[in-house]
């Protein structure tokens, strides 16, 4: 199977604009929130409701297409519950997960939030940003994980804000990536910090102009697969993104996620990483993260009711298990194909971006 065409000019960016916006009771005691519902007003959503109480009702649909299908058109505007306050680290990402937001607009076949979230997908948007980022101080110097790290440890402490969302997706309707972008980067901390963020959006342009300091690297996720990611924007409106960014001075990085060895793949990541490689400054402070493609049982059950019809292989016959630190199931690719793919994905990336610093393979 030959390689994936990509379009040779990307579209320009259209925005996600939620279709139902809810606000809970103690969402609308926060001044962010006032700021979200101006924007989903400006985007022109009309279905926005200030709620009595602070449960999210109303999304259940008759069937389970039917709910899903409403789920990822709402926005509640919640209050972050205290978990969400008492950071976790990620690795091998960042020290510490921070969470702006907990869902996704977009729609794609392998998505990890399918394992890792309950309920229907709605996109909760957390009202108390405030309290939030002041919570970080208190984080800064513990970090476990970039910070004992030998090739990481000038990272400073790290914060990873995308786990549970895309905040650039979002950012459009709830300001929430560039509030924590200008506040990482202004803040006086007790030590050197960065903050991180992945996407697959490409709407930069309001970003570019904000007092960053050099403390927030945002990293745009590239898969030759288009097919597997729905609701999301072009690969070449992200690779142009990501040279815009690169091009005015902002740290940045590629996620290349999920890899995935589809036929033509050799040729298919050579030509993505040459696209790149055209569009990002020799210069540029640039990072690659590699990731392949895993799931659970759950996740794997959750996506077959959101995506039928998908083509995504995730048959654990033809894969190996992989237990976590508790126990937790993954489904992984055999040890000769990760190997092979790692060999070859590593060399292509000594190609077309020899100045490029790789964090991690997994």
């Amino acid at each position: 199977m030959a390689a994936p065409a990509r379009p040779a000019t990307p579209r320009p960016h259209k925005p996600w604009v939620p279709r139902h916006v809810r606000v809970t009771r103690a969402a609308q005691e926060h001044a962010h929130a006032d700021e979200i519902v101006r924007r989903c007003e400006a985007l022109g959503c009309d279905d926005i409701e200030l709620l009595k109480v602070d449960r999210i009702t109303g999304v259940k649909g008759e069937t389970e297409r039917e709910t899903y299908a409403r789920a990822k058109a709402t926005l509640a505007v919640v209050v972050s519950p205290d978990s969400a306050r008492k950071l976790d680290p990620i690795p091998p990402s960042a020290d510490w997960r921070v969470d702006l937001a907990r869902g996704c607009p977009a729609h794609c076949q392998y998505c990890y939030l399918a394992g890792s979230l309950t309920g229907p997908p709605i996109t909760r948007v957390y009202a108390d940003l405030d309290r939030i980022l002041a919570n970080l101080d208190g984080y800064v110097g513990q970090g476990h994980i970039t910070s004992t790290s030998q090739a990481r440890a000038h990272e400073g402490t790290t914060f990873e804000a995308s786990c549970y969302t895309d905040p650039l997706g979002i950012e459009p309707a709830t300001g929430s990536l560039a509030a924590a972008i200008s506040h990482v980067g202004t803040h006086a901390w007790p030590g050197p910090v960065q903050l991180r963020a992945t996407t697959k959006f490409a709407g930069v342009e309001p970003l570019l102009d904000l007092p960053h300091g050099g403390r927030t690297r945002l990293r745009f996720s590239l898969s030759p697969w288009p097919r597997y990611e729905g609701g999301t924007d072009p690969v070449a409106a992200r690779v142009a993104a990501l040279g815009r960014m690169a091009s005015t001075g902002w740290p940045v990085g590629v996620t290349l996620a999920p890899i995935i060895p589809d036929g033509g793949w050799e040729v298919a990541y050579s030509s993505l990483l040459a696209d790149v490689a055209a569009a990002v400054p020799a210069d540029a402070d640039l990072t690659i993260e590699c990731i392949t493609h895993r799931f659970t049982p759950g996740s794997r059950e959750t996506l077959e009711t959101w995506y039928p019809a998908s083509r995504l292989e995730m048959d654990p016959e033809q894969r190996k298990e992989k237990r976590g630190k508790f126990g937790a199931v993954k489904h992984v690719y055999p040890n000769e194909v990760m190997d092979h793919l790692r060999s070859t994905i590593t060399d292509q990336i000594d190609e077309h971006l020899p100045n490029a610093r790789v964090l991690y393979w997994t």
